[in-house]
């Protein structure tokens, strides 16, 4: 039997942080770019934050992932990656259904992090 407690509400806010901590995981991640593009936040109604959109559209979850990619990874596969982490965690963390998730891969880290 079932009890009707009261609601459990989730900040927006929290998607974005569950989408940059899945995606800081991901092997060949540098890191999240540091902005959205501008346009982007003009055009709709979405949470924001460093290098992550996160839009929630009939109770379905779109996420845009902004990155910089270490070098000598392969791009492609990393994406792949990356999207079925950030869906994994969102699914099992939020219990909500992941539309889509775009990667955006921004720039390529070109030295080594020991040399910079």
């Amino acid at each position: 039997m079932e009890q009707h407690l009261g609601k459990v509400t989730i900040a927006p806010n929290v998607l974005v942080t569950i989408v940059q901590k899945t995606a800081g995981s991901v092997p060949g991640v540098a890191a999240l770019f540091e902005t959205v593009p501008s346009m982007k936040r003009l055009l709709g109604f979405q949470t924001v934050g460093q290098g992550v959109e996160v839009r929630v559209v009939d109770d379905q979850v779109a996420v845009d992932v902004y990155l910089v990619a270490q070098r000598g990874v392969d791009l492609l596969q990393m994406g792949r990656d990356l999207q079925s982490e950030i869906t994994r965690a969102i699914e099992d963390i939020v219990g909500k259904a992941v539309k889509e998730v775009n990667v955006h891969i921004e720039d390529v880290v070109l030295e080594p992090a020991a040399e910079r």
